[in-house]
């Protein structure tokens, strides 16, 4: 929420730049970053879809998980479901928007907070919770 609320105040603020100085030498460059802003406020809300649509398809698994594992952010959540299809860390680094070392590093972090073993897959856990 907070996230959506910045991105909103951030394209207000360029908005109101690019009506004030629309002429500026810049102002293309602030329609850019305008046109990034919206796609990523666009993105929170595909996710909220999908994660509606995914509940329902697997028996309420990310609701479920918050509820066990209360300390889980809305990254783990994403990531968990994205291990619940059985996506590959290659597969899972561009829907995060990160490196596949960071999803490396998400996952090592997850395995942690959920306090699973270094003998348990995390991709059965996920399978089978």
């Amino acid at each position: 929420v907070q996230k959506n609320e910045a991105i909103s105040h951030l394209k207000t603020r360029v908005e109101n730049l690019i009506k004030r100085y629309p002429e500026h030498p810049g102002a293309s460059d602030l329609k850019k970053v305008l046109r990034e802003l919206t796609q990523e406020e666009q993105f929170e809300s595909d996710w909220q879809q999908f994660a509606a649509h995914f509940d329902q398809v697997h028996a309420g698994f990310l609701r479920r998980i918050q509820e066990q594992y209360p300390q889980l952010t809305a990254k783990d959540s994403r990531l968990c479901a994205y291990l619940r299809m059985n996506l590959s860390t290659k597969e899972i680094a561009p829907l995060m928007n990160i490196s596949v070392r960071g999803v490396e590093i998400s996952r090592y972090r997850l395995r942690k907070k959920l306090n699973l073993d270094k003998e348990t897959n995390l991709n059965d856990f996920m399978a089978n919770f």
